[in-house]
């Protein structure tokens, strides 16, 4: 959507704050569905959870266009119903992370599916302005949206919830998987009152918030920063946007490596979720973006922001291994409420960047991201902690 909307805004004739309250629409309904989606992972298996959350996206994805021919409340509405879909996707992969993979590869591993979610941001950004030069916007829906069918009967066949359900592994492939990771009873019921009282759970909450408010800014709205104050044209949009994910590909498995080196050479999981990895998540896109008022050369702006989301990819071994650690049996209700503040992020922060665009500039936007990244930074380093603190 954020490349699609450059060629729809000019056909549409939206303005800067109707872009904002469209991009901001997917996380109406991504907000509602991240705890749902947390306890449903946890108490029936991420599995079925997560090939749900494909289809329902994948259709809504497919009927964007016709939506947005019908008018503006069509259009908010479907992207909410993707939104919807999308929403349990991290909270089941959450939960299927914590049944399959032990803590000394739990950094490895989320960093490798995460840097599949930055990839797929790539795909979708380099093949998306040759789509609508050869067959116009709607095509990138109608492309992207199909692709979930396929993925989907992949995953029913192959994929299971935990290795207690995987008839292909033997017994003691099951216990080295294991090796008393998770417990091997089914959530029923989840201690809500004990999960709310722990301060460690608040810092993931209010931490998630600040990190996501810069993150979503960075993914909604890059496109249209290189179209309107960089200059690039929608190919050149396109393709210069790959290169910030790219880097979080290629930095996020950086960083699951050497957290993992870390924790397995004696480093508590504390000191490398809090003190090394989470601190560079955080301070490194505060850096860097607070430089892209001082860049004169496009390339240099690029530069700043591809050096940002490599920095805030560190923070898949920081604050997005953190769930699994206090709490892997309930990880995936963790993941949903701490996710639902990020989603708040997100939807105040990508409708809000529009109005401040109407009556400000693009140093106040990036000036507000740097301000959470710092309270994150203080949040974080005062609250959380890296130990069990759930049974």
């Amino acid at each position: 959507m954020s490349i699609a909307i450059l060629p729809m805004s000019k056909e549409f004739d939206w303005n800067s704050a109707t872009v904002g309250l469209i991009q901001s629409s997917f996380f109406w309904g991504y907000l509602l569905t991240q705890i749902v989606g947390g306890i449903w992972a946890d108490k029936i298996g991420g599995k079925r959870v997560l090939g749900f959350g494909v289809i329902w996206w994948s259709i809504a994805t497919v009927f964007t266009p016709i939506a947005a021919r019908l008018g503006l409340p069509f259009l908010l509405v479907t992207r909410a119903f993707m939104g919807i879909g999308e929403g349990v996707a991290m909270p089941a992969m959450n939960n299927l992370l914590s049944k399959w993979i032990p803590v000394s590869e739990r950094s490895r591993s989320l960093a490798l599916v995460y840097s599949g979610m930055y990839l797929g941001s790539v795909t979708g950004l380099a093949f998306s302005p040759m789509l609508i030069h050869k067959f116009g916007w709607p095509s990138v829906f109608y492309s992207f949206g199909s692709l979930g069918s396929i993925w989907l009967a992949l995953w029913l066949s192959k994929a299971h919830s935990s290795p207690q359900d995987d008839p292909t592994l033997s017994l003691d492939e099951k216990e080295l998987i294991l090796g008393g990771n998770v417990s091997k009873e089914r959530v029923t019921e989840i201690p809500w009152k004990k999960i709310l009282t722990k301060a460690p759970v608040w810092a993931l909450i209010i931490s998630h918030f600040c990190h996501n408010w810069g993150t979503f800014i960075l993914l909604t709205w890059m496109p249209t920063y290189y179209n309107q104050v960089l200059k690039f044209n929608l190919t050149e949009s396109g393709l210069l946007c790959v290169l910030p994910w790219l880097t979080m590909a290629v930095f996020a498995n950086i960083g699951g490596w050497i957290a993992d080196t870390l924790i397995s050479k004696g480093l508590s999981i504390t000191t490398v979720r809090k003190v090394i990895m989470q601190s560079i998540g955080f301070l490194g896109p505060a850096f860097f973006l607070t430089q892209l008022s001082h860049v004169n050369t496009p390339a240099l702006a690029v530069l700043c922001m591809s050096c940002s989301q490599g920095m805030d990819a560190f923070s898949q071994s920081g604050l997005y291994s953190n769930h699994q650690d206090i709490g892997p049996r309930y990880s995936g209700v963790l993941l949903g409420l701490s996710n639902t503040a990020g989603v708040l992020a997100g939807v105040f922060g990508t409708a809000a960047t529009g109005y401040i665009l109407q009556n400000g500039s693009w140093d106040d936007v990036f000036k507000v991201a740097v301000v959470l990244y710092i309270v994150g930074t203080l949040v974080w380093n005062l609250f959380s902690t890296g130990e069990k603190i759930l049974d």
